[in-house]
């Protein structure tokens, strides 16, 4: 029962992150808004594409982990990944977004990529 979970949690953060990376390059403005800290007119553009491209890059290397290597790789990426929402909490309360944003979206999200890398090491 747990394998399945483990596995379709994996999959979804994995997809997720690979969605927002894209969103980042697509409407670099608007996903930053929703990241948390405002991007300026034309000001950070290489930054949001760097965004972008990390965040894609993440999810592309954690779908090929869960499928080609095993479950065992994919925990263990999972809890590594896990500081990188951690940062950006860290990142949005610097930089003047609410605290709702940080905890409630980049917080939030540490929690779930843990969560899903214990029970890939259960499974």
């Amino acid at each position: 029962m747990l394998t399945p979970i483990a596995y379709g949690l994996a999959v979804v953060l994995d997809l997720f992150i690979l969605f927002i990376g894209l969103q980042f390059l697509r409407v670099p403005q608007t996903a930053a808004a929703g990241y948390g800290v405002p991007a300026k007119k034309d000001g950070d553009a290489v930054y949001l594409t760097i965004k972008g491209q990390r965040d894609a890059v993440y999810g592309l290397v954690g779908l090929a982990l869960l499928f080609f290597v095993g479950v065992r790789a994919e925990a263990w990426f999972m809890l590594v990944v896990a500081l990188l929402p951690l940062t950006d909490c860290v990142i949005v309360l610097r930089n003047g977004g609410t605290k709702a944003v940080a905890f409630g979206i980049h917080f939030a999200t540490a929690v779930v990529v843990l969560i899903g890398a214990v029970l890939l090491f259960l499974a």
